[in-house]
């Protein structure tokens, strides 16, 4: 499907510009009367359908089809094809060679770009394979560690020691369960695997499944809460977004140092929800916010210790996500201190028979 897409595209392109080619000559020669530059007009569509088609056939084509034209309906004697004309010759064989050259550079052009794409796309993989293997060490550790310790002192411990041990190790395996389901997340949607499928989602009912999901991790933890009066409607994956948001507030809580208020905020620009996730801690590093969304975090000088810093793999999920559903995604510090993540999601209307 995806290749026929294209082929159409090139066939669409070669078309318009030869057309848009020859009636802006048909322009130049019977109301201005200036007939010098209809050559270079074509030439002109030919080097912009070579530049915007895919591989030689087109631009060829395109040079082939504008030398008949030129012929044909601009050259004496009119409406008849002569190419015993030396000029006619000429102007063909230079448009022909214009058609390859460009073909030539723009094919390589983008080979070079998708290496370059594919070599990026490596170097991240790298990154995250690294950074999650950090990540992972620390907690497999603490399970095993605790599930040995309860299976060979369980006789000498008291049935409060047991209790505090069993509660880490579900704590650990709780963390691993989101780390796994957020590094499925995101490799799926990488991958094509998973499409977004968008459905109106009522705003306020969107914020209480999010709070209840985070609520049930973070009992303690208070959310202020400020929303439109209006309603709002949404298309989107609800489960994926509400992904994005508890992904950032669970940020907040773990990394955001000394923070004491935290709060989600909505508010509609144009036709644009913007979310809004904002607390008063420690604040980013400079440095970290460059690659914040990227998986990427550097553990070379690091030793796994009892802090779950999970690597940036949630913020590259949210990234992920809110790119497949056409929105951007940003954080930055705020003077006063904290940081404060920003995502937004266009509020386009279905129609009623939309499903």
């Amino acid at each position: 499907m995806k290749s026929v897409s294209k082929y159409v595209k090139n066939i669409f392109i070669t078309i318009c510009f030869l057309l848009f080619a020859f009636g802006l000559s048909l322009l130049f020669q019977y109301i201005f009367d200036v007939q010098e530059h209809i050559t270079t007009i074509f030439v002109f569509a030919v080097f912009l359908i070579s530049l915007f088609t895919d591989g030689y056939f087109y631009g060829v084509t395109g040079a082939f089809l504008g030398t008949v034209a030129v012929n044909y309906a601009f050259t004496f004697p009119y409406f008849a094809l002569d190419f015993t004309t030396p000029v006619n010759i000429i102007s063909g064989i230079v448009m022909i060679a214009i058609a390859i050259l460009t073909s030539t550079l723009t094919t390589k052009l983008k080979q070079h770009e998708a290496m370059k794409a594919e070599h990026e796309k490596e170097r991240m993989r790298a990154n995250l394979l690294r950074a999650v293997s950090h990540d992972l060490r620390t907690p497999l550790t603490t399970i095993y560690g605790s599930s040995t310790t309860l299976l060979e002192n369980k006789d000498a411990m008291t049935n409060g020691q047991k209790e505090k041990i069993v509660e880490g190790i579900k704590e650990d395996s709780e963390w691993l369960v989101r780390m796994v389901e957020n590094l499925l997340s995101i490799t799926r949607i990488d991958s094509g695997q998973v499409k977004i499928i968008k459905t109106p989602t009522v705003l306020e009912e969107l914020i209480d499944s999010v709070m209840l999901k985070f609520k049930k991790r973070y009992p303690f933890q208070k959310v202020e809460i400020e929303l439109p009066e209006d309603v709002i409607i949404i298309p989107m994956d609800a489960i994926l977004i509400e992904q994005v948001i508890v992904n950032l507030l669970e940020n907040a809580v773990q990394h955001a140092v000394g923070m004491t208020r935290l709060s989600l905020r909505v508010f509609t620009l144009g036709e644009n929800a913007i979310f809004e996730i904002k607390d008063n801690g420690c604040g980013i590093a400079p440095k970290r916010l460059e690659t914040l969304f990227t998986g990427y975090y550097n553990t070379a000088n690091e030793v796994a210790d009892s802090k779950k810093k999970n690597a940036g793999i949630g913020l590259s999920v949210c990234a992920t996500i809110i790119k497949a559903h056409g929105g951007n995604i940003k954080a930055e510090n705020i003077k006063t201190g904290g940081a404060v993540f920003r995502f937004d999601l266009n509020t386009e209307k279905f129609s009623d028979d939309t499903e």
